[in-house]
């Protein structure tokens, strides 16, 4: 159950704050750009992520002002401001020092809060920040000005939807759940008056001077492929940092909840307690298939939102129908698509290739790629590598295709299988060069 919503003062502004688990440290949450503590309790992955976090400390999160559900403001507000709100949760909730856990656009503020109070700040954490907004000479990973037009461009026409999802969460942006929910996150999150505010006082804030005068225990979290703010940022921050660790991942989202969360987590309890809590899942050899339709967009601009859904529920019925006639599982469908495991790659071709013919008949085009490699078992879900792997090859494959790794392709010689090669390429986020090839019937 989320924990109740609070307000204290931060002069005349009403800050929300909430508070979960007893642990015997104070883990104090930064949010950046936007945030909702009440939506954001909706979305499975992110109540785990913060659920973890809780497991070994006393977690405390907040509103900043001007989103969520804290007071409204006028104009932009300054990181002054900012860290005064911080102080006033920390104060609200008896918190004398706490580690801070900067997210994003918050890390400036986070470690300006550990510069100017090192008193109050056991240890900071920075995961996909910044120390710098827009570009200069000298810092060349910042927004330049035409780039800033466009986003605040983008943020007036199409605030409402998912918007930035391909940018901030790749890995979910063809799950029609998580969109419509981070559609409304983004509603409630704020105005689009005032998420142009917000943006327009990112793209200003400089902390370039005052990085090395922090002091405290200070781990730099940074996805190796975020798409928002890109490596070489989080470099530069643990750099400048007197004795800073600097912790790169894997993958390319760069909300922090989703993609292999769990090893942001475990580096964060690492970090601060000097114990990890492994949480071993199963690990099984499995062949996946991810399947999506072609131009799905498209198709429901063409029919309206009523026909899409009855053509979605037909796609959904073949699917699983196909997916348990060659005895696979449907993990979750990708909001056009499915995700499945199999354990026989052949199984899962012919699965694709039924699923591709049926779905013609009915005028419904898909496209399909496998990968067979170790799986981790997270309850209903699976995770690791090797479903990177086959997201990965999904996007590249043609529409009407069954598209697979080598590896795939190496475990059915002997069947009557024919493949047909596709080239090499670099998946995104993944290393090495990949040969990928196409079934052939």
């Amino acid at each position: 159950m989320p924990p109740v919503t609070r307000y204290t003062q931060s002069g005349e502004i009403s800050i929300a704050y909430q508070v979960l688990g007893d642990g015997p440290l104070d883990l104090l949450i930064v949010p950046g750009f936007i945030s909702h503590l009440e939506q954001g309790w909706e979305d499975p992955a992110f109540s785990r992520f913060l659920n973890r976090l809780a497991s070994f400390s006393r977690l405390i999160q907040f509103d900043k002002r001007g989103t969520g559900l804290s007071d409204r403001i006028a104009g932009i507000p300054t990181l002054e401001q900012r860290m005064d709100d911080v102080r006033a949760v920390m104060d609200a909730v008896g918190s004398e020092r706490a580690a801070l856990f900067g997210i994003s656009e918050g890390g400036p503020m986070s470690a300006l809060f550990a510069a100017t109070y090192p008193q109050r700040v056991s240890s900071l954490i920075l995961y996909g920040s910044i120390a710098r907004g827009a570009w200069a000479p000298d810092y060349p990973w910042g927004a330049r000005p035409d780039e800033i037009d466009e986003w605040i461009e983008g943020l007036q026409k199409e605030w409402g939807g998912p918007y930035g999802i391909d940018v901030w969460a790749p890995s979910a942006a063809h799950d029609e759940q998580f969109r419509q929910w981070w559609a409304k996150y983004l509603r409630l999150g704020a105005s689009p008056s005032a998420v142009v505010n917000v943006f327009r006082m990112n793209a200003a804030i400089d902390v370039r001077e005052i990085l090395p005068a922090i002091h405290v225990p200070t781990l730099v979290l940074h996805r190796a492929g975020d798409r928002a703010i890109e490596i070489e940022q989080g470099r530069f921050l643990a750099q400048q940092i007197p004795g800073a660790e600097l912790a790169e991942l894997s993958g390319d989202d760069h909300l922090w909840w989703v993609g292999d969360s769990e090893s942001i987590v475990n580096r964060v309890q690492e970090f601060l307690t000097g114990e990890r809590q492994v949480v071993e899942p199963d690990r099984v050899l499995a062949t996946l298939l991810f399947t999506d339709i072609v131009d799905s967009t498209k198709q429901v601009t063409e029919m309206g939102d009523s026909r899409w859904r009855d053509t979605l529920a037909r796609h959904n019925s073949v699917m699983q129908t196909a997916i348990k006639r060659f005895r696979g599982r449907a993990v979750k469908t990708t909001g056009d698509g499915f995700l499945a495991t199999f354990d026989g790659p052949a199984r899962a071709i012919h699965c694709a290739h039924a699923a591709s013919e049926e779905m013609q008949q009915m005028g419904i085009e898909i496209r399909s790629a496998l990968h067979t490699g170790e799986i981790e078992l997270i309850g209903e879900d699976v995770g690791g590598i090797a479903v990177h792997i086959a997201a990965r090859i999904l996007a590249e494959a043609k529409a009407g295709e069954i598209w697979t790794s080598g590896t795939v392709k190496d475990l059915v010689i002997g069947s009557s299988l024919r493949f047909s090669e596709r080239g090499t390429y670099s998946l995104k986020g993944v290393s090495g060069e990949w040969p990928l090839h196409a079934v052939e019937y």
